[in-house]
């Protein structure tokens, strides 16, 4: 018997003690890979930390460890990132097992046609007799399991179809591929000299091409509403007789009093308790400034508080939440939008029973004109092959895929399954401004020293403020100060000691300068103001001049600001827009007959993403909104955004092009296949050269500039 390792076994249990379940946050801030190294070496320093990774497409964090979720906000604040926490009961994702079914079937469906071609040359070579009947009863054996197995997404669509008294692609599909391998069976018992396994598997494998695309394609879209009850809070400090103690929120009703914590977003709608709070509503509203509020205002749930904790009374909880609303809105506009018909599924409408009174024609025809249904019965199915939807299957996926490879190589990230289809159809654009269009920004003074940008990068990289965030960004790499006994003041700002000295970062007036914007102070000196401004996206007014399209902006911010920005970019402003306002000003558009793009970054933009008739959202914006959006540019530039939009169009240029070729091919080959003339095999092959026709075509979408 061999002893284990004592010292092995203590830090393998260590380490799954440590190992705690996993911590998920979301990191709206992150752009780039120095900003993950940051993170991570960051957190790497946290006690109780295992491990910390950052998904930057997802822009999610993931924290291994036994650690207090508050000590990662308070580590991810110090080094200047705004953190949110999700819950992973509500972001679980099922495994793509449909993905990997297709692309198992499709792959043995590919390597039994070659088989079962390399068996056909040497019927075409002339074997005749038992040689013959061999390889097609090799064949018949390697076919019939094959196409069991590979072409059930086919056979449970069309029985699914049929079921319900309806029809649609899949139907003459899967009458193409079972007539086809049985009749290939009754000419191999029947000693005939033709069979078409080779042209089953074809059409099953190349259909199943198309399959795939789209699936990949579709798989890629996900559920905003889903999102956007992640970022709810989970817990709450709740004030009972014998003090406060931690509860889930599921647990409060109306009229319990909670405590939320500086930092923290509050948990329920409710009447403030305290004297003063100060909050961040940008992500609910839309407003860039923080807002002042007052013993017996209104919190919603999911802002953000600021300052001193605060104690307010739940006037709505669970579904009754603002948040949770907001969700609904959301859910509801996405199901609207997730009834847009797609252009293939316009075109299998009308199809599907074509070609099924085509096939019964020709067989009838036959039938009766020659007396020999076995006869009738060959040239039926090869209506029915060379009719079969391959290139129509093909010609909408293999198109997307392009264009959604092209649109990746620019840095853009394609979500939704039509989301290409519906940009060609856009003619109006609607702007969201804070975090869309612009940035908060602040201007440092000229001179300032060394010493000065460390004390500012110590403060502010210590408060929640979203301008003292925007000073953390100016202040780039500098180092933070070695501060001691800092304190935020509500509504006012940030005081620490630095080496004995005061230092303050907040309002002129209380730092005790003549200014009322923000400003600093260090010891006895006089209070300097800083310049807070904000910074448009880069490459906006680049795509503002390439776009043809008329556009507003929509936002949530006040009329100054609104008025500001207006004038930088030449565009009509509606300020003040809640959430609400923006979701029915673009069903009012809709109404009007417009198709509107629009473009949003945070919660309050959330519902109307998803309401467009297509949306797109920055890298920068929550994941709740990134979900909703049918496109998200990667990219920290909106250049690329007239860009989308021509893909968009040649999008749907290219799948009407492949309709017309297949239209074409059919016009040529059905007519052939009515007369007798077309064997099975032959409209197999046919049908190969019009598929592959088609994908090639759609690598014209590299030309597109």
């Amino acid at each position: 018997m061999i002893a284990a390792c004592p010292a092995c076994s203590a830090a393998d249990l260590a380490q799954d003690v440590a190992s705690g379940p996993a911590l998920q946050f979301s990191l709206p801030q992150v752009h780039c890979a120095a900003c993950i190294g940051k993170i991570e070496r960051g957190l790497a320093e946290v006690p109780g930390v295992v491990s910390a990774r950052v998904n930057l497409s997802l822009k999610r964090l993931t924290v291994q460890g036994t650690v207090d979720p508050d000590r990662i906000h308070r580590a991810l604040s110090d080094l200047g990132y705004d953190s949110f926490p999700l819950d992973l009961a509500a972001l679980s994702q099922v495994a793509d097992d449909a993905g990997r079914a297709l692309l198992t079937r499709m792959a043995v469906a590919g390597f039994a046609m070659m088989n079962v071609m390399l068996l056909s040359v040497a019927v075409w070579s002339g074997a005749t007799d038992a040689t013959r009947d061999l390889f097609h009863l090799i064949s018949a054996m390697i076919a019939f399991p094959v196409v069991a197995y590979a072409g059930q997404p086919f056979f449970q669509s069309a029985w699914g179809a049929l079921r319900v008294g309806r029809l649609n692609m899949d139907v003459p599909i899967s009458l193409a591929i079972i007539l086809a391998a049985a009749m290939s069976l009754f000419e191999t018992l029947n000693g005939g000299a033709h069979a078409y396994f080779d042209a089953a598997l074809s059409l099953t494998f190349f259909l199943l091409i198309g399959r795939y695309m789209d699936h990949r394609t579709r798989s890629a879209a996900r559920s905003a509403a889903g999102e956007l009850t992640a970022l709810e809070v989970h817990s709450a400090d709740l004030v009972t007789a014998r003090g406060t103690r931690r509860v889930p929120v599921t647990d409060l009703v109306v009229g319990d009093e909670v405590i939320v914590p500086s930092g923290a977003r509050v948990p329920v709608d409710g009447v403030l308790l305290s004297d003063h709070a100060l909050l961040d509503r940008s992500f609910l509203t839309g407003e860039s400034a923080a807002v002042a509020a007052g013993m017996s205002d209104l919190l919603q749930a999911g802002e953000v508080n600021l300052a001193d904790p605060v104690r307010l009374r739940a006037t709505a909880v669970g579904a009754d939440t603002t948040l949770r609303r907001m969700a609904a809105m959301v859910e509801t506009a996405e199901n609207g939008r997730n009834r847009y018909t797609a252009l293939a599924d316009r075109a299998a409408q009308v199809y599907a029973p074509a070609v099924h009174l085509l096939a019964l024609v020709a067989f009838l025809g036959w039938a009766t004109a020659t007396g020999d249904i076995r006869h009738a019965l060959n040239v039926a199915i090869a209506v029915l092959i060379i009719t079969c939807p391959c290139a129509l299957g093909l010609a909408v996926p293999a198109v997307s895929t392009a264009a959604v490879s092209r649109l990746f190589g620019e840095g853009v990230l394609v979500k939704h399954a039509t989301a290409l289809e519906r940009l060609a159809e856009v003619d109006r654009i609607v702007f969201d401004k804070t975090g869309t269009l612009t940035r908060p920004a602040v201007a440092l003074p000229e001179g300032l020293d060394a010493r000065d940008r460390a004390i500012l990068r110590g403060l502010a990289q210590n408060s929640h403020h979203p301008l003292s965030r925007a000073l953390v960004e100016a202040l780039g790499d500098t180092a933070a100060a070695d501060l001691t006994d800092l304190t935020e003041v509500q509504g006012q700002g940030i005081a620490a000691r630095w080496n004995g000295l005061p230092v303050r970062l907040g309002r002129g007036p209380w730092l005790g300068g003549s200014f009322a914007g923000p400003g600093f102070r260090i010891g006895d000196a006089p209070a300097q103001p800083l310049e807070a401004t904000e910074a448009l996206r880069p490459g906006i007014l680049a795509a503002l001049g390439d776009l043809d399209l008329p556009a507003e902006v929509l936002t949530g911010d006040g009329e100054g600001p609104a008025r500001r920005l207006g004038q930088m970019i030449d565009l009509p402003v509606r300020a003040n827009a809640r959430p609400e306002d923006k979701l029915a000003h673009l069903l009012d558009l809709r109404a009007q007959g417009y198709r509107v793009l629009m473009v949003g970054d945070g919660l309050n933009d959330t519902a109307a993403l998803a309401a467009a008739h297509a949306s797109v959202a920055p890298a920068t914006a929550l994941e709740a909104a990134r979900s909703a959006s049918d496109v998200v540019i990667l990219n920290e530039s909106f250049a690329t955004l007239p860009l989308i939009l021509r893909i968009g169009r040649a999008t749907r240029a290219l799948s009407h092009q492949n309709f017309a070729i297949a239209a074409v091919y059919n016009c040529i080959a059905v007519p052939l296949a009515l007369a007798g003339l077309a064997t099975p095999l032959a409209a197999a092959l046919a049908m190969s050269v019009s598929s592959i026709t088609v994908l090639l075509n759609a690598q014209r979408m590299r030309l597109v500039r």
